[in-house]
């Protein structure tokens, strides 16, 4: 059985988390182990349709955010890694400085510290001088900074197709199978374009 943890907290894009939690249930051998902070709960009922606790049985197991004696706060609780999806400044910030008071930043610390990867799906903009630090704090530390940003060389004909493509990325980057966005092969638009130019 393959674990992987998931952590909803209160940046915006709620959806991000949600969906890759939906995916995943498609795939028997994955277990999900989800953590979702209280401001990531506000954000769940403000941004989406879903009730907090139909996102939480999208998941395997869940935990209570205080709880950091729970099993996904021990290294010695395998997984294959964990995804923050959306990652608020706060919870980037508290895990780059070591400050591991909440489930979410102590899961991601063990996840650090086992040299597991850590995909952050950070989410703020505009990003002042501490924010930038903030991230390459991370990324020095081994994290996977990556921002949900848009796509459109793949045309997305609506939001679905532009969160797919960041839930995509996400478990192409943890070698799990996808479905969701097809493999670049090369554009075929932009050389008949350059000829006709």
């Amino acid at each position: 059985m393959t674990r992987l943890v998931v952590g909803i907290t209160g940046a915006t894009g709620a959806i991000y988390g949600i969906r890759l939690l939906e995916i995943l249930r498609r795939h028997a051998e994955v277990q999900t182990h989800l953590v979702i902070s209280a401001p990531g709960k506000r954000t769940i009922v403000e941004e989406t349709a879903y009730a907090v606790k139909d996102v939480e049985a999208l998941a395997t197991v869940h935990y209570d955010n205080k709880d950091i004696g729970a099993s996904i706060a021990s290294g010695s609780f395998r997984t294959i890694g964990m995804v923050i999806a959306p990652c608020s400044m706060k919870t980037a910030g508290a895990i780059a400085s070591c400050h591991s008071d909440s489930l979410v930043a102590r899961a991601a610390d063990v996840t650090l510290k086992e040299g597991r990867p850590l995909i952050m799906l950070v989410r703020e903009t505009p990003l002042h001088l501490g924010h930038l630090r903030c991230m390459t704090a991370l990324a020095e530390m081994g994290a996977v900074v990556l921002p949900p940003m848009p796509a459109f060389y793949n045309r997305p004909k609506g939001l679905d197709d532009i969160v797919n493509h960041t839930v995509a990325r996400v478990l192409d980057r943890l070698g799990l199978p996808q479905t969701l966005v097809a493999e670049w092969q090369g554009g075929t638009r932009a050389a008949k374009g350059e000829r006709d130019g």
